[in-house]
């Protein structure tokens, strides 16, 4: 059967979101724990490509479908879990991709909503934090997914959550976004 397509987030309100986030259910990976089988000869790339055995995966279903049983393990690998297999995933850098958001409101009553690159939605909160991270590369943008996973925020995405922040900044005040009640600096330079 195959997947329904995904909506187009800026068509969406952010009720219409919040209730497509609530029907999506996950695998209840946190709870099974079965023996570690070997690798899936799987990657993700920086750039958030899945692929097998060196081959981008195509099927954008098949992506969606193996990222609802990814795992993080408490020692920092992925893993690719089922009640009775584990297999060994490599990530480069997040698991996902933040490839488009959504802004509902104004200040501290916006609302930021992300699609992944696996048709995920996530509204940043406090549990799904956007934090900027320095490295050698400059500043990277990210947003924590779940269970110790983040999504790459796309540099187009950034560039918008840049100029909401220059909208909302107020004189002395850090430049950064609201989300679910919780500021998010966006690291522009002092």
């Amino acid at each position: 059967m195959p997947m329904p397509p995904l909506p187009d987030l800026a068509s969406l309100s952010l009720a219409e979101i919040v209730r497509l986030m609530e029907e999506k259910k996950l695998p209840p990976v946190a709870q099974w724990n079965p023996t570690h089988c070997g690798d899936s000869e799987m990657r993700i790339a920086r750039d958030g490509t899945w692929f097998h055995q060196g081959s981008p995966i195509g099927r954008e279903a098949m992506v969606r479908l193996f990222s609802t049983i990814l795992r993080r393990e408490s020692d920092g690998s992925y893993v690719l879990v089922t009640p009775v297999e584990k297999l060994s995933i490599e990530v480069e850098d997040a698991p996902f991709t933040a490839v488009e958001v959504k802004s509902d409101g104004v200040g501290q009553n916006r609302s930021l909503a992300f699609r992944l690159n696996t048709g995920e939605i996530v509204v940043a909160d406090a549990d799904h934090a956007i934090e900027i991270r320095r490295t050698d590369e400059g500043p990277r943008p990210y947003l924590h997914v779940r269970g110790g996973m983040d999504a790459l925020i796309a540099r187009a995405v950034y560039y918008e959550l840049v100029n909401l922040a220059l909208e909302d900044e107020a004189e002395d005040a850090q430049p950064g976004v609201w989300s679910g009640g919780t500021f998010f600096s966006v690291g522009l330079p002092e």
